[in-house]
């Protein structure tokens, strides 16, 4: 799948937005971080997680300039772009830390935050100038917007052909008949009306939300159906896939009437987005529920696949250009994360991570073509498990200790919230590529749990957040801007 294309029109404003960008960072550099997940993958407890340990000196000893003693420490500053959203750190935060302690709601809009890290170089001449300064830019998006971008490349014949098909696959056809149900009432040549066409808008997006609720993930575009927010109810939204009519379409149809709001979907909701946002970062993680997808089974495994390669295909990628930089910025590192590796144990972290270099191995081989660097990381932002053993039938077993969020369920067992416990949660195939081959699921005792309960404090009064591998995701995304 070709990266999305752009107008000329489009360049310009890339163009003069990162022209804005170099501006305000003339004094001190700055580096746009993207940060994006797919299905309820844990955006929003990164991000905090991430700032907190900035912010606090956190325990980060795979951050290199931390561990070397170069990091001073970190700031939060006013964002440059007073008509983006902020990123509600203090709020997450206090939820996070709350009595009792909760996760905090999930990324529904765009949003930003600006940090400033202080550190002391590693080069000697850089130092005799004293401290250096970086400013880190975290725009937080939505996945559903991101899997959107391959629409600008797309036709409305070319989408609801691909839709259509994929919605009577045996693997989404229990999710779509209702949708296809409809869609055998209507003439798509016959007259328009708006009542028909938010009929059908309707029962897409109940396909659409079953499909995200199972695990799919390549049928969840157009994104802003599932999070339509302020656009809710207009025509921009209500449209649904149609078969293409043999023979002359007429103008008044219900064809061509979809068909323009698709193209104005495009223009005025995707188009922007791409322009003002996505094509002008610097770098980008991608956090990916994968343990999620290998409960759910091959299809779901292999669905993650098909949207992970097309997420690639949509970045700006290449080597990082410091001449071209002020006009055209590139993405040339990303890091696909498999969160929420403190639901298995930490002898399985490895293997999740080579089940997500597995997933993402056509998305990483464009990547390198295009002259980009891809990496594949197991992590946990904050942790909510600590780990321990159990003995069975004269076996000891590693298990995970923690308390299960209210309402989960396991072999008829069913949690308040309250309660701690110890679990054996199974274990990963050794072998990334079974997971494409068998039709039954990973066997996971999969379930989720509350923050932790109780959390220790540094020597300055702040709160500790544990984790798993989040300093090696800062240092690859962001030391070597500090070396």
């Amino acid at each position: 799948m070709p990266q999305p294309p752009t107008r000329l029109t489009d360049e310009i404003g890339i163009a003069l937005s990162n022209l804005a960008d170099s501006a305000t960072g003339v004094m001190t550099p700055t580096l746009r971080l993207g940060v994006t997940g797919l299905s309820r993958a844990g955006k929003t407890i990164f991000i905090t997680a991430l700032v907190h340990n900035l912010l606090t000196n956190g325990r980060l000893p795979g951050f290199v300039p931390a561990s070397e003693g170069r990091f001073i420490g970190a700031r939060l500053a006013e964002y440059p772009d007073a008509t983006i959203p902020r990123f509600a750190y203090e709020q997450h935060l206090a939820t996070l830390t709350g009595n009792p302690p909760t996760w905090p709601e999930g990324t529904k809009r765009i949003s930003q935050l600006r940090i400033v890290l202080k550190y002391q170089s590693a080069k000697w001449w850089s130092n005799m100038r004293g401290p250096a300064t970086l400013n880190l830019d975290i725009v937080d998006y939505p996945g559903e917007w991101l899997l959107d971008l391959p629409l600008l490349g797309l036709s409305y014949a070319e989408w609801s052909k691909d839709a259509l098909e994929r919605a009577q696959k045996p693997g989404h056809l229990a999710e779509a008949s209702e949708f296809l149900t409809e869609l055998n009432t209507v003439d798509v040549k016959g007259e328009a009306t708006d009542v028909l066409a938010e009929h059908l808008a309707a029962a897409f997006t109940t396909y659409l939300r079953r499909s995200r609720e199972h695990g799919a993930l390549s049928t969840l575009p157009p994104g802003r159906f599932l999070l339509p927010g302020d656009l809710e109810g207009s025509p921009a939204l209500t449209f649904a896939p149609l078969p293409l009519p043999a023979g002359d379409i007429p103008r008044n149809s219900l064809y061509r009437m979809l068909e323009q709001r698709y193209e104005a979907y495009k223009d005025r909701i995707v188009r922007p987005f791409f322009r003002d946002h996505f094509a002008r970062l610097d770098r980008q993680i991608v956090l990916v529920d994968t343990l999620r997808a290998l409960n759910t089974g091959a299809a779901a495994v292999s669905d993650l696949e098909t949207a992970l390669t097309a997420v690639m295909a949509c970045f700006r990628q290449g080597e990082a250009n410091p001449i071209m930089r002020p006009f055209s910025r590139r993405i040339d590192r990303v890091l696909f994360a498999a969160t929420k590796a403190d639901h298995v144990h930490h002898t399985s972290h490895d293997k999740l991570e080579a089940i997500l270099n597995r997933l993402v191995a056509n998305a990483a081989k464009r990547g390198r073509f295009a002259g980009a660097d891809a990496k594949s990381m197991a992590l946990a932002g904050i942790r909510a498990t600590t780990e321990g053993t159990i003995r069975e039938d004269g076996h000891t077993l590693p298990t995970l200790v923690g308390t299960p969020i209210a309402g989960e369920e396991l072999d008829g067992t069913v949690y308040d919230g309250k309660t701690e416990i110890a679990l054996f949660p199974g274990d990963l195939p050794a072998r990334p590529d079974s997971l494409f081959e068998d039709g039954a699921p990973v066997d996971l005792n999969f379930l989720r749990f509350t923050p932790p309960q109780r959390l220790e404090r540094n020597a300055a009064g702040d709160v500790v957040l544990p984790h798993i591998r989040l300093d090696r995701a800062i240092d690859y995304l962001i030391g070597d801007w500090m070396a």
